[in-house]
């Protein structure tokens, strides 16, 4: 069921967004080599908690983090711990608050240090393709129009997307309908209008776009071992365009 969210309703699932962003500029402050991934959660999760907030994944289906950390050829769900973050490598980071009952999630790639212009391009494409899909998410249009802004900019830099794991609605849930792919369908899904929230969230690789998940359950990684990145922001179907909800 698509459910419409009132003007309160987003103004409450804008702070959540608000900390959610507010996690992220922490994380990214704090990335750099030989931190552990560990330590990244531990922070996070004491900020969202400070915040009044609680971690939406930790406990979500088991998952036992409050961030999802992902790095080289991880493209999502990666499960923080003990390894420690190295020069060169790209690191995504996913995050999700919970603040009076409404939901806050998005996702950040960053590169620590040096990486070759290829990775670099990677992990500016799928911004790119980010804020090409918010850009598409009016009145009118429809969730196909969003796929397609966000797969136009994969195919003009030949990258891999990802399919099995797409944006969503979010609201009271984090994941509600409608399903928001990163490529085009046969379908053209529903009519956008004001009050739809969606998580559009694009994940590219530099190679196949074929994944598979490791022993753990929950990380999935590229099968060819080539790098991906996920960027990802909660956003609200405006009269006036879209407003995105997890950015400062």
């Amino acid at each position: 069921m698509i459910t419409r969210k009132s003007a309160a309703e987003i103004a409450r699932m804008r702070r959540a967004g608000r900390v959610v962003a507010d996690v992220l500029a922490l994380v990214e402050e704090e990335l750099r080599p030989g931190v552990s991934t560990a330590r990244l959660d531990a922070l996070a999760e004491a900020y969202i908690r400070k915040a009044g907030a609680t971690p939406s994944f930790k406990g979500y289906h088991g998952y036992p983090s409050s961030l999802c950390i992902s790095i080289d050829r991880e493209v999502v769900h990666g499960i923080p711990g003990d390894r420690v973050v190295r020069e060169g490598q790209v690191v995504s980071v996913d995050a999700g608050a919970i603040l009076d009952g409404w939901h806050g999630d998005a996702a950040r790639t960053f590169v620590v240090g040096d990486a070759p212009p290829a990775v670099r391009d990677l992990v500016e494409a799928t911004r790119r393709a980010l804020d090409a899909g918010i850009a598409a998410a009016v009145p009118g249009n429809r969730v196909w129009d969003v796929s397609a802004a966000v797969e136009d900019v994969a195919l003009g830099g030949g990258y891999g997307v990802v399919r099995p794991y797409v944006g969503h609605g979010i609201g009271t849930a984090m994941h509600e309908e409608p399903q928001v792919p990163n490529y085009r369908t046969k379908t053209r899904g529903i009519e956008l209008a004001p009050g739809i929230c969606l998580a559009i969230e694009p994940m590219f690789t530099l190679g196949s776009a074929d994944v598979e998940t490791r022993q753990d359950g929950w990380t999935v990684v590229t099968r060819d071992g080539s790098i991906a990145a996920h960027w990802e922001d909660s956003i609200a179907v405006t009269e006036q365009g879209p407003e995105v909800l997890t950015r400062p």
